[in-house]
């Protein structure tokens, strides 16, 4: 009785053990669906296609435009590095991979930057589209609309984070697009990629694509993901010499196996990419956010909403010596009218031939005819040149001071870093322009570009831990990354 009773269940046994390794298994293993694209980053054509514009879930490549969003939004103003974001209960409620905020902590973005980019935390990227537009579906249709002005014509976003969601989706060619924005639009910002580990104010945390960065030569960045639905995702970037690859991989079945595709793929675009190319930066998105809203009766179907202003111009044009003449208004002095020649001809005309006679002086001078009146205006519109043998006071009072050698001696042994640049003369750039922006702090020190196999940093040096400290909090407070370094690491 007894085994007659065991048999059927051992039967049942069996029939599930044979189901779970003819069925289960095999689809449990089955990858993703696999896609690659290879550019030249610096021209940004194509080395490679393979299912290129098949769409995809991208997991957390989506954090690239979460991050992109956020540069964007500190260069506009809409808020700052320091802006402490308050985390609510949904950014906290995210699943792994996560910081591990509670529900109305406080927590400066800047750290929520460097959470979402190394350590791929999603409650982070939460966090921050939460604080830039108050919402996850606000900044979802911010994501799109950002998307849709970066030319990634076949990507919908759903989330900041890229966990799993019906109708999140995106191509190779389209996430390779966002990598190459991030390296030309925010080069300030890009050396975060390629920290191994990162502060994030709650604790120090590690970079997700670690491996590959310190395995393949010059790979400085950018970002990975994962989810069972997309497999193991890669957009990567790497420099040698004056060449720069950009690759993403869609679908691995593994890190380790990505990450050889993708070493792959760098030495092809290596190998096909010629030695020198004109750089062709990507076109940055315009600034005006463009929202879709319901059309009233009669009107059109969307509203411009100005968030920001610009806080960069164009360099104005040299202005004409001859036919052209710029007059600034009283009443409007930032406006300015152009005004030919003839109607300053014109206008003198009538003055001389309206104004009153002018008080006789004690010996007047014969009168001009208009004519007369008019070249000698002409003539005298160019001021003569300053004889050579004077000085401005300014210029005997202060006398400019050139600096070619810090002294390190004593305490000056320490600077600070303010970013990591995929070329020198990027590095050389941002070492210039924040010298001139902070005189008072840098006055006297030493700019010096220091090549990295992840990029080139940019450093002044030859500081007292005082000033470091002093120079830091200065430029963070105007925005600017900052770090200082100590005696050993200049």
């Amino acid at each position: 009785m007894k085994a007659r009773r065991i048999q059927p269940a051992r039967y049942g046994l069996f029939l599930f053990a044979a189901f779970w390794v003819l069925v289960i298994l095999p689809l449990s293993a089955m990858a993703a669906p696999y896609a690659a694209y290879v550019i030249d980053a610096r021209t940004g054509k194509e080395i490679h296609a393979e299912n290129a514009d098949t769409r995809l879930h991208p997991a957390s490549l989506t954090k690239m435009m979460t991050l992109y969003i956020a540069f964007q939004a500190v260069e506009r103003g809409e808020l700052s590095l320091d802006t402490q974001v308050t985390i609510s209960q949904n950014a906290a409620s995210e699943p792994p991979s996560k910081l591990g905020m509670r529900p109305g902590q406080k927590i400066a973005l800047r750290y929520l930057i460097r959470a979402a980019a190394v350590k791929s935390a999603n409650d982070a990227a939460t966090a921050i589209g939460e604080a830039i537009e108050g919402s996850e579906a606000a900044f979802a249709r911010r994501m799109n609309r950002t998307a849709k002005q970066l030319g990634m014509t076949r990507t919908t976003f759903k989330n900041m984070h890229g966990l799993t969601e019906n109708g999140h989706l995106s191509t190779a060619r389209d996430m390779t697009a966002m990598g190459r924005h991030l390296l030309y639009d925010y080069p300030q910002y890009y050396n975060l990629f390629s920290r191994i580990t990162a502060d994030a104010g709650v604790r120090k945390v590690s970079h997700t694509n670690r491996r590959f960065l310190g395995s393949y030569k010059g790979a400085d960045g950018i970002k990975t993901g994962y989810t069972r639905a997309a497999g193991f995702n890669l957009t990567a970037s790497a420099e040698r010499g004056n060449e720069r690859i950009i690759v993403t991989v869609f679908g691995g079945n593994s890190t380790a196996s990505r990450n050889a595709k993708v070493a792959e793929l760098m030495d092809l675009g290596f190998r096909r990419a010629p030695s020198s190319a004109p750089l062709s930066k990507p076109v940055p998105p315009v600034y005006a956010d463009v929202e879709d809203a319901p059309a009233a009766p009669g009107a059109a179907g969307k509203t411009i909403r100005l968030v920001g202003a610009v806080n960069t111009s164009k360099r104005p044009q040299l202005r004409p010596r001859s036919d052209v003449v710029v007059v600034a208004t009283a009443t409007a002095p930032e406006a300015t009218s152009v005004v030919s020649s003839s109607d300053i001809t014109a206008a003198l005309r009538e003055a001389v031939q309206t104004a009153p006679p002018p008080a006789a002086p004690a010996a007047a001078p014969q009168s001009k005819d208009a004519e007369t009146v008019i070249a000698s205006a002409q003539a005298s519109a160019r001021p003569e040149p300053r004889p050579k043998d004077v000085t401005l006071a300014v210029q005997q009072a202060v006398e400019q001071e050139i600096v070619t050698r810090v002294s390190t001696s004593g305490s000056r042994h320490w600077g600070v870093n303010v970013g990591r640049f995929p070329s020198r003369y990027a590095a050389e750039k941002v070492l210039l322009k924040t010298a001139l922006a902070e005189m008072s702090t840098l006055d006297g020190t030493l700019r010096k570009v220091v090549q990295r196999p992840q990029g080139y940093d940019a450093n002044f040096l030859g500081m007292s831990r005082e000033s470091a400290d002093l120079a830091c909090r200065r430029l963070a407070a105007r925005n600017v990354s900052c770090f200082m370094i100590g005696p050993s690491e200049g």
